[in-house]
């Protein structure tokens, strides 16, 4: 059995949220029609979603596609996947999906970037947004994405991540949030990463 702290100290958002696919479907329906993933791994992500019943995925890699296999550059060239500098407003228009999950991507932006950020999250969101995040403490599974990111992630802890959505206007989903609470209750689930529900901007 994995030790409590051993998976403290790491995580990865992107392996996280393929586990949580069937708690985020129980918890979020219909709104799981049209997702936009955002973040590292996206391919590995949008090939999982597709296969889901009734959804359609779309993602948005922050960074490189360097050494993507043939299944990435086949959902890049049909348009599923692009490549874009999320602390720059994403080319889509208001509401064009109806849910936006992102992991591993905001703990590399500093507060001057995520408060544009968020908000563009939540505007291209018509259900809301989703982020796994870090817990303070953890590091990334991957040594190797710092080269990537140029920076290191700096892990956040659950007060500030609330302190700061208020300060930028962004609303946290309670009723998402109770929800998603019941599905991993339910499915005996229990996330190794913080889990953020947030109000899209409409």
């Amino acid at each position: 059995m994995l030790s409590a702290s051993a998976h403290i100290r790491e995580f990865s958002g992107t392996l996280e949220l393929q586990r949580a696919i069937p708690v985020l479907k129980k918890a979020y329906g219909d709104g799981m029609g049209k997702v936009l993933h955002v973040g590292p791994e996206t391919c590995s992500i949008v090939s999982k979603l597709i296969k889901e019943e009734d959804t359609q995925a779309w993602g948005v890699e922050p960074y490189d596609l360097e050494d993507a296999d043939s299944n990435c550059k086949s959902l890049v060239k049909k348009g599923f996947v692009r490549v874009a500098d999320i602390k720059f407003p994403l080319p889509y228009r208001p509401s064009s999906f109806s849910l936006v999950i992102v992991s591993d991507a905001l703990d590399y932006l500093s507060p001057k970037y995520l408060n544009k950020t968020i908000p563009e999250l939540a505007r291209v969101a018509a259900d809301g947004v989703v982020i796994f995040t870090g817990f303070p403490g953890q590091q990334r599974a991957r040594v190797t994405e710092l080269s990537k990111f140029g920076r290191p992630a700096k892990m956040r802890s659950q007060s500030w991540w609330v302190r700061f959505f208020g300060q930028i206007g962004v609303e946290v989903n309670e009723a998402a949030a109770k929800k998603f609470e019941q599905a991993a209750t339910k499915q005996s689930y229990q996330p190794a990463c913080q889990v953020f529900h947030l109000k899209s901007s409409h």
